[in-house]
């Protein structure tokens, strides 16, 4: 269990935390859930960044660091739902692309091929931590980037479908 996977897994222990502030619904509660958000977003690009760095890409952190990014940002969206800020369709594309894309990476993976994350993918998941930053500290335009995050969502999926057609034909 290297620093980089201690990182991931600190993100993942961070969402019921974040979950607890956020929920109190109240201003401070709002400011200690944007904190910890904070903290868990920076683990994700730190955790990455020391991982190639020092050359400490393990399996498990193929696997997991993907998966504390996903639980981090649908923690967020299912507070954001349960306090009616957002709409459930947008927590559906989310949901629809995530589990689509594991199974197309899945499928590849069965054929011995490694599906990186697309420039597209990396600037949706950049546009959700900020939107949803942005909505825990009441920053007015943070619902704009947290829609422009959905539809870069959308357009992520789209994109890694065209681009491992070969992979579905398979």
């Amino acid at each position: 269990m290297n620093i980089a996977n201690q990182l991931t897994m600190l993100r993942i222990f961070l969402v019921p935390i974040f979950m607890y502030f956020a929920l109190l619904n109240s201003d401070k509660g709002f400011l200690y859930a944007g904190i910890i958000f904070i903290i868990a977003s920076i683990t994700d690009f730190l955790d990455g960044y020391l991982a190639r760095k020092y050359n400490m890409v393990t399996n498990f952190g193929k696997l997991m660091d993907p998966l504390a990014d996903k639980i981090l940002v649908l923690a967020a969206m299912l507070v954001f739902l349960e306090m009616n800020k957002i709409a459930s369709w947008m927590v559906l594309i989310v949901i629809t692309r995530e589990l689509g894309i594991s199974i197309i990476r899945a499928i590849a993976a069965s054929s011995g091929k490694v599906i990186a994350a697309s420039y597209y993918g990396k600037l949706k998941t950049v546009s959700q931590l900020i939107g949803i930053t942005m909505i825990l500290f009441n920053i007015p335009f943070g619902f704009y980037v947290f829609y422009i995050s959905i539809f870069l969502t959308a357009y992520s999926g789209f994109d890694y479908i065209r681009l491992n057609m070969e992979v579905l034909k398979g």
